[in-house]
């Protein structure tokens, strides 16, 4: 219970700043959430999806592959069914990666969306926070200017201590916001290079295919 009292008194001396970088924290947070969990998710079913395409491709059972891409909505599904419908239709290699990196080059906006707001929080917290100080440390010494010269250093010391309660309470919103903007983008990253790695697979097997075809 001291706890929560030492906190909302600490909230409460850093003035009105504190409330926008509240905003801005509950708004950064729940944008994190939103982007984890979608993320998340997009990463599992794309996963499930891969688990029976790929055995499906390296059988050479494109037909299956391309029934199992088509009936899926994933990500996954979507990148590898463009080059899928172009096996067999076409000879050249350089087409199907073509169209799978059109592919790649709509899907990427679609797993990065939202997520540089999450760093733009954190930059607008610590903003914030350093406003907010340096307007309570101008009021601060306005207000001792007029007081009693022995007064004047407590009054300073007591008033530069509140002003900095919101420099701190701005770090406090920005790290963690910055630390999961990072984790974020690592784990859009990780799902960019699994798409990027089952379109090449893809496009492996059937230049192989196609190779094996000219052969014979």
């Amino acid at each position: 219970m001291e706890l929560i009292y030492s906190i909302v008194g600490f909230f409460v001396a850093g003035g009105p700043f504190m409330y926008p970088i509240l905003i801005v924290f509950a708004v950064g947070t729940a944008i994190a959430i939103e982007r984890w969990v979608t993320l998340t998710l997009l990463t599992a079913r794309n996963q499930h999806v891969w688990s029976k395409v790929q055995p499906a491709l390296v059988n050479g059972n494109f037909e299956d592959a391309r029934q199992l891409t088509s009936q899926d909505d994933s990500m996954i599904s979507r990148l590898l069914s463009l080059g899928l419908a172009r096996q067999g239709a076409v000879r050249r290699r350089e087409d199907i990666e073509i169209a799978m990196e059109e592919g790649m080059m709509e899907i990427i906006p679609q797993l990065e969306k939202r997520t540089p707001y999450v760093a733009l929080a954190s930059n607008i917290a610590t903003l914030l926070g350093l406003l907010g100080t340096i307007m309570g440390l101008i009021q601060a010494f306005t207000a001792v200017s007029d007081a009693n010269p022995a007064e004047k250093a407590d009054l300073l010391s007591a008033s530069i201590s509140v002003a900095m309660n919101t420099t701190a309470f701005g770090l406090i919103v920005a790290i963690p916001l910055l630390i999961t903007h990072t984790v974020l983008t690592a784990k859009t990253g990780a799902i960019v290079d699994s798409l990027e790695m089952a379109s090449v697979k893809v496009l492996n097997v059937i230049s192989a295919k196609a190779r094996r075809q000219v052969e014979a």
